[in-house]
This record gives structure tokens, sequence and C-alpha cells, in this order.
């Protein structure tokens, strides 16, 4: 991406979870942003007219063999620049501070005294909460010409700033992208306004103008089938399309047999009516089942499924001419968590489907025009488009569907048990007025059985899991406290309704350390 007239502060990745939290933190804050990777030249970095940079976290030890590496002339470009856990202690090195293993790691929340309120941090009060998740730590300022201004009980070099006027840098070991640093904003937006000097022009409907520009240059005259699944990334995604290339867009919907009850009825009656879309609708139940007979290792289903999908697409795409893109509503978090990122070296957490389950035999090119965005901001992009609420604020529904959602072995009858229970909860959420108060609400079907009573008589049934999380960035959840009432009502008719249903169990772990999603 390429900013229009408007101020950027790129990020620098060195491959953290949170990096494209931070380029998110930024553009709410009104300014342009994306990552880019340390291998790039100050000189490119410069070339974009940056009012700053930032440098991003990273899993790695500065010192360690492969690790990312700052370039010290982006110190040099008279721009500030902020860095951030890893980026703080690589910047400090080049400024010849001292780098070393932490005598005790810091990973959650730390109480930061702040010393000096002249700078970065003058909208902090003098104690606060900040989060932490480092091994190593500043420990050695030697002449770096750098000061304190701010520090825990265990790192006595929490923040600093540069003394040298060449060098307009501030470290926070910190992460103030995180909402669990109550004043990360704050930090966040006295560094693009009072320091940088950003105008914070930018908004989400730049974004949209950009994108259809840059999906008409990529495209010209060829056809794109976009991968529709009826959810808000891909709906999202094919309203872009649609508004960019008009009638070069070809949208096609995968009848997997995975889908939640009544789904495939949603979405013809939804593209066709609404969107007036030309939507192809592929019957691929039974080969979707025979692929996944006997597979109960999560990662295996999602390249199965990764791969027939595209098998599926290459046939759909034989009956359109000119046929040289596939557009996928592939998000942020879903290439973080694949183990890609800017830098190419963030943590796989689990194989989207559509990011590390893609085959390399595939014979379109990928489209991916939402892949920098998180969930709310596709939330509002959709909005901008006039993409209509019942869609845009659709709960997520994974790509590999309830495949996932069915721990062990995928066999119809326990996928019909799930649609069945699954439509259940979301009509008691939806009756509760939850919907909308939280982010995430699906059943999972477990593979155990247990012992129950029913009729007097000895049962030995399935369990269903109910998993409902709020979020903003869907990076990190929290579960949701539903009322008591209301999930006595869900378990109730679940367990009357469902036949071979006799319990009913609360998930109420948090992301991390769990994700969302079970599988």
């Amino acid at each position: 991406m390429t900013p229009n007239d408007h101020d950027v502060i790129p990020v620098i990745d060195f491959g953290s979870q949170t990096a494209q939290l931070i380029a998110r933190r930024l553009r709410e804050a009104g300014v342009f942003s994306v990552l880019i990777a340390p291998e790039m030249p100050a000189a490119e970095v410069a070339a974009l007219k940056p009012k700053g940079i930032v440098l991003s976290g990273g899993p790695a030890s500065v010192d360690e063999p492969g690790a990312p590496q700052l370039d010290p002339d982006l110190l040099r470009l008279g721009v500030p620049v902020l860095g951030i856990c890893y980026g703080m202690q690589a910047a400090c090195r080049a400024l010849g501070a001292r780098v070393e293993r932490a005598a005790r790691r810091e990973f959650g929340r730390a109480t930061l005294n702040v010393a000096d309120h002249t700078s970065i941090l003058k909208n902090l009060p003098e104690t606060t909460s900040v989060w932490m998740s480092h091994g190593d730590q500043v420990d050695h300022l030697a002449d770096a010409k750098l000061r304190p201004i701010a520090a825990t009980s265990t790192c006595p070099y929490a923040a600093v700033e540069s003394d040298d006027p060449d060098a307009r840098f501030f470290g926070v070991q910190f992460h103030p992208e995180v909402t669990h640093t109550p004043h990360g904003v704050d930090i966040i937006h006295q560094f693009v306004y009072a320091i940088c000097g950003c105008a914070g022009d930018w908004r989400m409907a730049d974004f949209a103008d950009e994108a259809i520009a840059r999906i008409r240059e990529q495209v010209g005259a060829k056809h794109v089938i976009c991968g529709l699944s009826g959810g808000v990334d891909s709906s999202v995604a094919a309203a872009l399309l649609h508004k960019a290339i008009g009638d070069q867009l070809h949208c096609v919907f995968v009848d997997t047999g995975l889908l939640r009850k009544n789904e495939r009825q949603l979405v013809e009656s939804t593209f066709r009516d609404h969107f007036g879309a030309d939507l192809t609708v592929a019957d691929a139940e039974s080969r979707f089942l025979e692929a996944l007979a006997g597979v109960t290792d999560p990662q295996e289903k999602r390249r199965r499924i990764g791969h027939l999908f595209i098998d599926v697409f290459d046939e759909a795409a034989k009956s359109i001419p000119d046929a040289a893109f596939l557009a996928q509503g592939t998000l942020y978090p879903d290439v973080i968590e694949s183990g890609h990122s800017a830098a190419g070296k963030a943590a796989g957490i689990k194989l989207h489907h559509n990011v590390g389950g893609l085959p390399e035999r595939m014979k379109l090119a990928l489209l991916e025009p939402l892949r920098d965005l998180f969930k709310d901001e596709v939330r509002k992009l959709g909005e901008v488009l006039g993409v209509p609420d019942q869609i845009v604020w659709r709960h997520p529904f994974p790509g590999p569907g309830l495949a996932v959602r069915c721990l062990g072995e995928v066999n119809r009858p326990s996928l019909d048990v799930l649609r069945e229970a699954d439509e259940i909860l979301l009509e008691e959420i939806v009756a509760a007025e939850l919907y909308r108060r939280t982010s995430q609400v699906f059943a999972v079907i477990l593979p155990v059985r247990s012992v129950g009573v029913m009729g007097d008589g000895r049962t030995y049934d399935q369990v269903i899991a109910i998993r409902a999380v709020e979020t903003q960035d869907f990076m990190t959840a929290d579960w949701a406290r539903i009322p008591f009432d209301v999930l006595a009502r869900i378990s109730n008719r679940i367990i009357n309704e469902v036949r071979g249903v006799n319990r009913v169990v609360y998930d109420i772990s948090s992301k991390p350390p769990a994700t969302i999603e079970w599988e």
C-alpha cells in the first residue's frame, strides 16, 4: 500500500504477534500505517516520506543467530522513532546500550513508575498498569545518549528517551498497543500528534478508495472468482471487488456440507437479491466429507479443506473466460496465526484454510484486499461500502466450517447434531439481546460421551460445549459473561430438543492461552 496525500507512519515488523495491532492503533488515530520488513533499506523507508517510524516487538533475542536486525540509518532519518519491546532493544543496542537476559522475566501486567512526563509519557499518571512480554531487557545505557523516563520493579529502563538531537528515539519495553495497557492509546496519540506532528486525517473511506484503485490496477481486464462463504469477511471483500471491477467479478459459494443450518439458502437469497451478484453454487458435500473421513488432526483437516476448496474453484474457473484471480476475505489475524508477517518471523499458531492450507498447485493468483485489516476494521469498511447491517454485524464463521467445531472425526451424524445445537444457541442469544454484545458465539461437539439419566433410564450420549467471547480485534479475547438464566435455557433446550445430547458445558477460557475456535 502507498498513501495518497496522507501522513504515514510505517511499522517495522520484527515478527510480533501484535505488529499489525500497532498499525491498527495508528490508523485509529487517523494516520496511514503499513507494515514493512526490517530488510527494507532506510532509503526506501525515507521514500515513503514518513512522519515517524515505529519498531515492533518480536519473538527473538537481539543477539541470537538469525534474529531480525535494525538498520541503524533508520534512527538518522530525522523523524521520531518509537521502539516497542524488541524494537526498543534493537534500537538501544544500535545506539550503544547493552541488552541482556533479564534476571526475572515479565509476562503480563506490571506497574510502571513514570519519572518524566515531558515527552512520550506526558499524559500518564505517576503510576499505571502496563502489559509486559519479555525475557530480555536493556540493562546498561553506557554511552548511548539515552536517559530513563520510567521503570518497573524488575526493569529499570522500562522507557527511555534519546538525548541525541540527531536521533529522536523513544523506547518502551511494554506494549502500548494492547488493551491491557490502559494508557497505551494516550502514548500512541502523544507520539502521533505532539511528537510527529501528524494531521490525523486518514479514514476508512480512504482505505476503500485506495483499495479499489489497487484492485483495478492489479486485475486489469481479467476476471476474478471470489470465494464467498456468506460471512462478514468474504461478503465485504465481494462488495469491495464488485465496486472496483463490476461484472468482472464472479462469486462462487461452495456447499461443503460443513455449514450452519439453512446457510446455503441465506447466501443465495442475500447475494442474488441484494447485490445482484453473479453467483455460482457448487454442491460438494460428499467430496468434503469423503476427504475428511477418518481425519482427527486439526491441521490436517484445514489442509485437506484448503486443497479441496482450490480444486472446486479451479473447476468453477473453467467456465469463466479470462478468470485469473481467486479473491478471498483473508484478514490479518488469519495471516499472523498461520505464521506469516512482514518479517516472515511470526510464530505459527494454526493453519487457516485460506492461508497456510493452500496448495502450491493453485492455478489462480490470490487476491486478498482485506489482508491488512482486523475484523472491526472490516465492519467499518462494510458500512462505508453499504453492505447491509445483518451481514456486517454477523458473527464470524470459520472457513473450514463446522469441521473445526466437530472435534475428532467429522461425519454427517455429528454435523447434524451440531447444526441443531448451534441454531438453538444462536436463537437464545438473539432473544436475550446479546448478539451485538458478544463478538462470537458457537457450539462445539466433543469427541467424548457422558453418562446421563433421561426418563429414569441411563443414557450415554454426546457433549456440546458452548463458546462465547468478547473482543475488538480477535487477537485477544475474553469469555463472555452470559447470564446464568440464559445459559440454563440454552442447555435445557439443547438437551431436550437435540436427540443424542445429554450434557452441555460452557467454555470460560480466554485468548490467550486458548484460541477462540477449539481447532
